[in-house]
Parts: C-alpha cells; sequence; structure tokens
C-alpha cells in the first residue's frame, strides 16, 4: 500500500490536533530515552554473558534434550 505525501500530511496535521505538539515532544522524548534504555540493557548484557561450560564430555555449547516418554536423548 503506497501512501502519497498529500495523503501523509493530512494524518500528520489530524495527529498534531489530536494530541497537541507539547505531547508529541514529550512521547517523542519518552520513546528515545526507553531506546537508549534499551540499547544499553543490551549492550551490557552482551559483555556480562558467559562462554558456554563444557559438559561432561567436554564438549561445548551441545544441549541434549530427552524425551519425557521414552528417556532417550
Amino acid at each position: 500500500m503506497h501512501f502519497s505525501p498529500l495523503q501523509l500530511a493530512v494524518v500528520l496535521v489530524i495527529i498534531i490536533l489530536l494530541f497537541g505538539t507539547k505531547k508529541l515532544r514529550n512521547m517523542g522524548g519518552d520513546l528515545g530515552e526507553a531506546l537508549k534504555g534499551f540499547r544499553r540493557a543490551v549492550r551490557e548484557s552482551d559483555d556480562t554473558e558467559t562462554p558456554a561450560l563444557p559438559d561432561t564430555k567436554g564438549n561445548l555449547g551441545e544441549t541434549r534434550v530427552t524425551d519425557p516418554n521414552t528417556g532417550k536423548t
């Protein structure tokens, strides 16, 4: 679906009339702060991740799933 510039302008004017410029500015600032916090949290979680621990056979990162019905891996 393609929107013409005129249609987008009309929608923008309606949004400004409904919410007002001050409310839109506050919402934009809140959204920006939320994105900054999210990026910071992602960056911190990447820094604090620990490498996979070896299992009893010395293999790194292998996950074995056991079927609860048969007990087989």
